[in-house]
């Protein structure tokens, strides 16, 4: 099967006519007709009815369309793709991202990769850590930065850092003139917690080793709503270090008896070919490079 014979069928189909066709595809009409008549052997039967008043798809037809519609479409990206690339325009870095990772170290990243290499574009995508683990076996993902343990029989492990966990209040909190906190103060605070938020489970056993339960008032799967309802004033969020906002209407404190970390890592596909920027950035990512601190 060849891609001209694809284009022909669609062609002949857009235009229900081999004429017509041949003539928008700048062609002769026994060339199409040709190209159409060996797709037709490959496939086993005929594509089109012909009439005096055109040509209409066969029953047979109609099953290929969509495929053959699709192998035309993702072969063109392909070779758009292809040629940005040479050109160095630059196929992007889709980077997955999952829930609840900071976007303060990735966005440090990116901006001192592209420093070195200009004509690198990225494309990060937020999503849930099995979405980011379906995205890089489908290809969608170059690379994925989450906190999950995956088998190293199909994923490469890059680790990148640890990371302690901070509470996160507004700066007219009561709780923003301390710089650290306990169970105990929290506790007695309203608590704003995320949907399938990975700390959860550890910040109860927490809790239940010292006899504590948080009160959460209010639930999210976006971290984005919880921070707007904290800037209101409406208790305190725990997130990773890297996740806290960089503003002045946000104080982070340290939490002062429930010393719990994670460790964040970048996932690579093993059966998909590794690009040598996809590899340079992941480098950069795991630099200990200064940051802003946190708004204490």
């Amino acid at each position: 099967m060849e891609m001209n014979q694809i284009r022909y069928f669609l062609a002949v189909y857009e235009y229900r006519n081999f004429t017509h066709a041949a003539r928008a595809m700048n062609v002769s009409q026994p060339s199409l007709t040709t190209a159409i008549r060996k797709l037709e052997d490959g496939l086993g039967g005929r594509l089109f009815l012909r009439d005096r008043a055109g040509c209409s798809l066969t029953p047979l037809g109609t099953v290929v369309l969509p495929y053959l519609k699709e192998v035309f479409q993702q072969t063109q990206k392909a070779i758009l793709d292809a040629k940005r690339y040479v050109r160095l325009e630059g196929v992007p870095i889709s980077v997955g991202v999952g829930e609840g990772i900071g976007l303060v170290r990735i966005a440090d990243a990116v901006a001192r990769y592209q420093a070195r290499a200009p004509e690198t574009n990225f494309e990060i995508i937020v999503d849930k850590q099995n979405a980011l683990l379906n995205g890089l076996r489908e290809g969608r993902f170059d690379i994925a930065i989450t906190n999950v343990d995956a088998s190293s029989e199909l994923y490469q492990v890059a680790p990148l850092y640890s990371e302690t966990y901070r509470v996160v209040v507004s700066a007219t909190h009561p709780l923003s003139q301390r710089e650290t906190v306990n169970l105990d103060v929290l506790a007695g605070n309203e608590a704003l917690i995320r949907i399938d938020c990975e700390s959860r489970e550890v910040l109860f056993s927490f809790c239940a080793d010292r006899g504590n339960k948080m009160n959460f008032t209010h639930r999210s799967n976006r971290v984005d709503v919880l921070l707007e309802l904290v800037r209101l004033g409406r208790g305190f969020l725990i997130l990773p270090e890297t996740a806290v906002p960089r503003s002045k209407e946000f104080v982070s404190l340290t939490i002062e008896d429930a010393d719990f970390e994670r460790h964040v890592v970048a996932l690579r596909y093993l059966h998909q070919p590794a690009r040598r920027e996809v590899r340079g950035f992941t480098q950069e990512l795991a630099k200990h490079a200064p940051v802003e601190e946190p708004c204490m």
